[in-house]
């Protein structure tokens, strides 16, 4: 009784080299089916739902901040203010290095442990494009100020916002 368990030496069969996609397409199923679940609950939205007013603390001014005004000129073009006085971009970078500057020397240099930089508070104007504002922000960023904070005008004491 002969008999052949394949594999001689005159075969021309090639292993097999396919990907099998059932594991491919059982996993697409699956999200398939999570996804038309998950969506409908993901943009249900309830009708008459009134979100809470933010509260806010009030910022604490010290002397070292810098507060900026930033508004369009009568011309058009962005105008900045440090305190009251109009400065240009140029002068503004300036004027920002060399008031970090004095603050890092005044609080003993770079190396002290306990050193507090002065934050930036812009105030900035409804009306401003946001070209002027974003401007400014990096202007300051650029100079060294790692703060850099808005301010708003409170909502009313009473009443809704």
């Amino acid at each position: 009784m002969a008999m052949s368990a394949g594999g001689g030496g005159g075969s021309s069969e090639k292993p097999l080299s396919d990907i099998n996609t059932t594991p491919l397409v059982d996993v697409m199923l699956v999200l398939l089916i999570i996804f038309l679940i998950a969506v409908p609950v993901a943009i249900q939205t309830v009708k008459g739902i009134v979100l809470p007013k933010v509260r806010f603390d009030p910022t604490t001014t010290k002397p070292e901040n810098v507060l900026l005004s930033v508004t369009t000129g009568p011309d058009g073009n962005c105008a900045v203010y440090w305190g009251t006085s109009p400065i240009t971009s140029k002068d503004l970078l300036t004027r920002a290095v060399d008031k970090l500057k004095l603050e890092i020397e005044r609080q003993g240099g770079a190396g002290n442990p306990d050193l507090e930089l002065p934050e930036v508070h812009i105030r900035g104007d409804v009306n401003t494009p946001y070209k002027c504002i974003g401007g400014t922000v990096y202007t300051m960023q650029q100079a060294g100020f790692a703060k850099v904070g808005f301010i708003s005008q409170p909502p009313p004491a009473g009443g809704a916002s």
